[in-house]
């Protein structure tokens, strides 16, 4: 039994007096409050109850508690039923709030946890198969802390639909055939950057900072070179020639680079799927006649779009799929994939062993040679939701595939979802550390074309270094692999954590110094605490075993007792809603209430020896949900500090 189970008992016994009242058709919430001087539950029957009749709320909620609630708790107590409502009492407003019996709860749930090493897992997804598409960087420039933003929110989802029982299979998806890649072409073959710098810089932080963002500014004054952007898009498109095969190469050295930053943040993927391979498959230009044959894809003959072939929806204004030269915007490669995705086209491509990953996983590519093709590989396609991990800046354009799709495709039997969020700024502390000048603004938004970004690998490589040293100064003999280890666990869990605990639609200012804070709303802070449970149990020599519940009494320990209980309601209201973020803010409460547990009560120094047991059963219980949840937010359980 958990907090869940609470829950559950309120409902059937609410839903019961409603019954023998004669009263139905009420629709109440029953909820877990939000302040502890209103109980642990509440309810909001009574106000429901009120419209139907002329009584007022807090008259029924009185008569509820006095003449049908309690009665059903002392029957509970005299029965010695294992009931979970220790008492309810009415609030003025109208609310019933009910506290549970800490004891049974104690003894059902730490029972459980202590012995069920798949607690809190559950059968919600029932297998359904749900692709994740997130990172999906342009294969022309190393990831910033904006993209890592996308890789954490997808990652973190794919972990917690595996908890939940869903068949997940993540996507990344490579643009190597765009104008980012044509960009880097231009500048190797016509702007003269040499392909291979001896500079000491990774390929992908090279192609960024020098190639990419300086092309870009030699386009305003070269006319020439804008012209061969054009030329080198359409070779890319048409994937013949050599420098076609320059633009792969390219891409395939910076998607190299780029994943051992992915996999240096613990994510998992199980496919490349390349946007060339989706181009020479033809599927677009059979996509392409079924869209206009549906009416979809209309030929513009007159005005600025004249002879471009377009969508009119209701969802936004008109959208451009194919110029007027005759090349595909990127909208006309994203409803293909869609498409692909739910298995709604035929799968264009075979599939190759591309790498072995940080996982021991491996990781599969599309490829469109059956030669290299290998047939042992998942399915990866045709799944039953499909959601997207992109900026909310695209709204409109996955709002147009969502339309296509659905309104014009003429299905309603899968999910199509886009998972936006708001980007990533650096806070003004932050870019003048990482040499940015962005004068006596408060934070720095970032764009790699105008060459003003901060990559990912800089941030860990910072984070890494200063928790080294907060390091050195608590574990100053321990071996130096050691500690750089321990440092770049810290690192990996400082930007996980501090990306996944805002809400999606808020605009995220990150702030080195503060993510490291073993103080507030951090990843070391929650660290800090797992490890606290940790050294008190490396120094316990007594046996976690016949626990005297009853013996729970002091609120530090009810209240880091009933947070405990709550994690499979939280995982499961995470993943139904697909907010991550909801499990980093339990995290913190957790987190929180056992530092206060551990600052209030003795556990090893408690001189009654039944107490010592049960404290250390609510530590090793801490301890097993933290890990827990770690686990699903993609941050490591420290034993050390």
């Amino acid at each position: 039994m958990t907090f869940r189970a609470g829950i559950e008992e309120i409902c059937r016994l609410i839903a019961n007096i409603l019954k023998t009242l004669g009263i139905d058709g009420v629709k109440y919430d029953v909820m877990q409050t939000t302040k502890t001087e209103f109980g642990d539950i509440t309810t909001n029957v009574a106000f429901l109850i009120a419209k139907k009749t002329s009584r007022k709320p807090n008259d029924i909620a009185r008569d509820f508690v006095e003449n049908r609630i309690k009665l059903y708790i002392d029957d509970s107590k005299s029965a010695r039923r294992s009931s979970l409502i220790e008492s309810a009492y009415p609030h003025p407003a109208g609310y019933i709030n009910f506290k549970l019996n800490a004891t049974n709860i104690a003894s059902s749930t730490l029972t459980e946890i202590l012995s069920n090493p798949h607690f809190a897992e559950s059968n919600i997804g029932n297998g359904k198969s749900v692709i994740i598409e997130h990172t999906s960087v342009n294969p022309n420039k190393a990831l910033h802390i904006g993209h890592v933003r996308n890789l954490v929110i997808g990652d973190t989802l794919y972990r917690l639909l595996r908890m939940t029982n869903h068949n997940p299979i993540v996507l990344n998806y490579v643009d190597d055939s765009g104008l980012q890649v044509a960009d880097l072409v231009v500048g190797f073959l016509f702007a003269g950057f040499p392909i291979d710098s001896n500079r000491s810089q990774k390929f992908d932080i090279y192609c960024g900072d020098e190639v990419y963002s300086k092309v870009n500014e030699l386009y305003t004054n070269d006319k020439d070179l804008a012209e061969k952007r054009r030329f080198v898009l359409k070779e890319i498109e048409l994937g013949q020639s050599d420098v076609s095969k320059l633009a792969s190469h390219i891409s395939r050295r910076v998607l190299a680079e780029q994943l051992k930053t992915c996999w240096r943040l613990r994510a998992h993927y199980d496919l490349l799927n390349f946007e060339s391979h989706i181009l020479a498959s033809n599927q677009w230009n059979k996509t392409f006649e079924i869209l206009k044959k549906k009416g979809v894809l209309v030929l513009e003959t007159e005005g600025k779009n004249k002879d471009c072939w377009i969508i009119r929806s209701k969802v936004t204004d008109d959208k451009i799929v194919v110029r007027s030269d005759g090349t595909a915007t990127y909208i006309a490669k994203d409803i293909p994939y869609a498409l692909w995705k739910l298995g709604l086209i035929p799968d264009y491509s075979h599939y190759y062993k591309f790498s072995d990953q940080w996982d021991n996983s491996i990781l599969w590519a599309t490829t469109l040679d059956a030669k290299s093709y290998s047939g042992d590989h998942p399915k990866f396609n045709s799944a039953e939701v499909a959601v997207t991990i992109i900026d909310s800046r695209q709204s409109k354009l996955q709002d147009l595939v969502s339309y296509v799709i659905f309104k014009l495709m003429g299905t309603d039997t899968k999910e199509y979802k886009h998972l936006a969020y708001e980007p990533v700024t650096l806070s003004s502390n932050t870019a003048k550390m990482l040499g940015l000048d962005i004068g006596k603004k408060d934070f720095a938004h970032m764009s790699g074309r105008k060459g003003v970004v901060v990559y990912a690998d800089y941030v860990l490589d910072i984070l890494h270094t200063k928790a080294l040293e907060e390091i050195k100064k608590r574990r100053d003999h321990s071996e130096e692999t050691l500690l750089r280890a321990s440092a770049e666990d810290i690192a990996i869990s400082a930007m996980r954590y501090n990306l996944i605990k805002q809400d999606l639609d808020k605009m995220i200012t990150f702030d080195i110094t503060e993510s490291l804070s073993l103080e507030g709303d951090t990843g070391p802070y929650l660290q800090y605490a797992y490890a606290r449970s940790q050294r008190i149990l490396e120094k316990s020599r007594v046996e976690i075993s016949n626990i005297n519940f009853s013996l729970l009494s002091d609120e530090s320990e009810t209240s880091l007792l009933l947070e405990i209980s709550k994690l499979d309601m939280i995982i499961e209201d995470a993943a139904k809603n697909l907010n991550p973020k909801i499990l980093a803010r339990y995290a913190y409460k957790l987190a929180v209430k056992f530092n206060l547990f551990y600052e209030k009560t003795p556990v090893l120094r408690e001189p009654n020896p039944e107490k010592v047991v049960l404290r250390l059963a609510l530590v090793k219980s801490f301890e097993i949900v933290m890990k827990k949840v770690f686990e699903i937010l993609g941050m490591v359980a420290m034993a050390i500090m």
